[in-house]
């Protein structure tokens, strides 16, 4: 059985999906004729990997504290909010620098880089439940805030997958009819995808594929495959997420698809399997979501900064320049991760340690 804090293959794809969206961001910089492969087209579903992946692990650590009563609230918020907060303040304070040098320099800058009035939306978290009324500081975050949406309403997808722990294919079920209705219900309603919503309706994007990992846990809670079985399972469903990406095929399914393709990994790492286990692997993982959370200040200043260098007018970069500045999101994300991600987390949580002793040892005295 893997260990509870993570599963590796699990832990691997974060990188990629951080790199799917990296792709659909970065590839309207390189001077390249042609269309846009299907694969960078759909890129923005990198971010529906990682509201799925969220459900599925966060069952996976907490489900069966939350069902026998051992569950505490308040230290699952601390820890989530140590998880993302601090890199989520890091980078808004990034981009705000950014963009005041950039006006005394006097280039211009996307007047919403510094949109104040969207500010305390952005502290607070709740610039994707539709209190920020521009899409300002560090776009990507608005991401972060959807996830927050989901820690805070945790309990409830939890006493759902609880009380349906015995009947997986009953809660799966649901998953895809909220999905299957959901996605065409909320485009005839809002006029656009739901799988393009950020500050408006961000909060409700998370929700289908939130709930859809979470109902993936208990499936695969249930299941044991022979590692031949797991194997052949996660080929299809690899080269099927492949087809229909590249293919691009409507959200709704690919989403499916990819919840498939997330159940696989997870059954190779139960049946046995190392495939995508390997340390550097798993340490991308890790560090991936210092490369969400600075692609885009790092596009800012690395495609502006490059143009200037080289004399380009626009914003389009040769391949070996363009390849150059994504590849180096790579040792970036590990500063980051090093320098600031993690030693902040860490620090929150043994504030929150020493606040529990301390409670402790007032209670025996």
């Amino acid at each position: 059985m893997p260990d509870a804090a993570h599963i590796k293959p699990l832990t691997a794809l974060r990188f990629f999906a951080a790199f799917w969206v990296v792709m659909y961001h970065y590839w309207p910089n390189l001077a390249v004729d042609g269309t846009v492969p299907g694969v960078v087209a759909k890129g923005y579903l990198g971010v529906e990997a990682f509201f799925i992946l969220s459900g599925f692990i966060l069952c996976h650590v907490y489900l069966t504290a939350f069902g026998e009563g051992r569950f505490g609230y308040g230290g699952f918020l601390w820890n989530r909010l140590a998880r993302v907060y601090p890199l989520h303040l890091f980078t808004l304070a990034g981009v705000g620098l950014m963009a005041v040098a950039a006006g005394i320099a006097g280039i211009a800058v996307d007047k919403n880089m510094l949109a104040w009035d969207a500010l305390p939306a952005n502290l607070l978290l709740v610039q994707a439940w539709g209190f920020a009324p521009v899409s300002g500081w560090n776009h990507p975050s608005w991401s972060i805030s959807a996830e927050w949406f989901a820690y805070l309403s945790f309990p409830a997808f939890a006493f759902v997958a609880w009380k349906l722990r015995q009947r997986p294919l009953v809660l799966l079920g649901a998953a895809l009819l909220v999905i299957a209705g959901l996605y065409p219900a909320f485009e005839k309603l809002a006029g656009f995808s739901l799988t393009e919503a950020t500050i408006r309706w961000g909060a409700l994007r998370i929700v289908p594929c939130f709930f859809y990992g979470c109902a993936l846990y208990t499936l695969w809670k249930s299941q044991d495959l022979s590692l031949r079985g797991a194997g052949i399972g996660a080929a299809f469903a690899g080269l099927l997420l492949l087809a229909t990406v590249q293919l691009q095929a409507p959200d709704a399914l690919i989403v499916t698809i990819l919840g498939g393709f997330i159940l696989s990994l997870a059954r190779l790492a139960k049946a046995g399997s190392t495939f995508a286990s390997q340390s550097m692997f798993v340490y991308l993982g890790e560090i991936s979501y210092s490369t969400y959370m600075i692609c885009i200040p790092w596009k800012i200043l690395a495609i502006n900064g490059a143009a200037k260098l080289l004399n380009i007018e626009g914003d389009k970069l040769p391949l070996a320049v363009w390849a150059l500045i994504v590849a180096a999101l790579v040792p970036l994300s590990a500063a980051s991760y090093h320098l600031v991600e993690k030693p902040a987390r860490d620090f929150m949580k043994s504030v929150a340690k020493r606040r529990r002793s301390a409670a402790a040892t007032a209670t025996v005295a």
